[in-house]
């Protein structure tokens, strides 16, 4: 892999993992336009990178949250801080449960499967349409809503389903105030992608060479400060009702996937 290509996925990955696209999907169409043989060995490790990368530029967006977050964990009181840590723990449930149950299953719709890619794309610029369309409230996250919102980021396994579209849209259409479903949607995904680097690291997959190690650090800083743009402009789009954009977007690259699989 080359500088110019970690550059290239970092910003992709940075973008899409905030930005309501489907960064699954996304990757999914790279594979189809420059075929499998374009990803190198080190791909898992390149991932774990990248996603380490993406949270990480979560973490710093939502540094006074988290801070509050840690610190009424620590005094061990019940309080909101603690609560709301509840809350993400209840709907990181249905992602938990069916990544470990159908581990397999997900992966058979990974590779290839640009049919599917294009139609879950549709099905994104529905919810960002509905979600734009919502009225906003005053209301906050329940433990009811936490764990429904759960299982739209369970959904969003697939790919071409936006997981921060999914969250949002889901979050905004239970009548939950817009700033925070943003926030609680890109919060609830951090232990996650934690969890997930965890158990690539500890399953012995993850290796690379001291050679490796200036193209991961460029594929890095790219998904670092292009997520850090990403979710901060998502945050501001997601308050001013813009999530229709993205919607046209969806639908755009999604009738071309579509396209694409029927004539190819």
């Amino acid at each position: 892999m080359s500088y110019l290509e970690a550059l290239i996925l970092g910003l992709i990955q940075g973008l899409t993992e905030f930005l309501p696209v489907s960064s699954s999907g996304h990757l999914e169409l790279v594979k189809a336009l420059f075929g499998d043989e374009s990803l190198p060995e080190e791909s898992l490790t390149f991932t774990v990178v990248l996603h380490f990368a993406t949270a990480l530029s979560t973490l710093v967006v939502f540094k006074k949250e988290v801070a509050e977050i840690l610190k009424g964990l620590l005094q061990f009181k019940w309080n909101q801080e603690l609560i709301f840590s509840l809350k993400i723990i209840v709907s990181m449930l249905p992602a938990v449960v069916i990544g470990v149950l159908f581990e397999a299953q997900l992966e058979s719709f990974f590779g290839g499967k640009i049919l599917l890619v294009g139609c879950m794309l549709l099905v994104t610029a529905l919810l960002l349409l509905l979600a734009d369309k919502a009225k906003n409230t005053n209301k906050h996250v329940s433990y009811i809503s936490a764990f429904i919102v759960g299982i739209s980021q369970a959904v969003a396994m697939l790919p071409g389903i936006s997981r921060s579209g999914a969250t949002i849209s889901a979050s905004v259409l239970l009548g939950i105030d817009r700033t925070r479903a943003a926030r609680f949607s890109f919060l609830m995904v951090v232990p996650l992608i934690f969890g997930k680097v965890a158990k690539d690291i500890l399953s012995g997959g993850i290796s690379f060479e001291s050679s490796q190690i200036g193209v991961l650090g460029a594929g890095f800083f790219a998904a670092f400060f292009s997520g850090l743009f990403a979710c901060q402009w998502m945050i501001t789009l997601v308050k001013k009702s813009k999530l229709s954009y993205f919607a046209i977007y969806c639908t755009i690259i999604g009738a071309i996937a579509i396209g694409y699989s029927l004539l190819y």
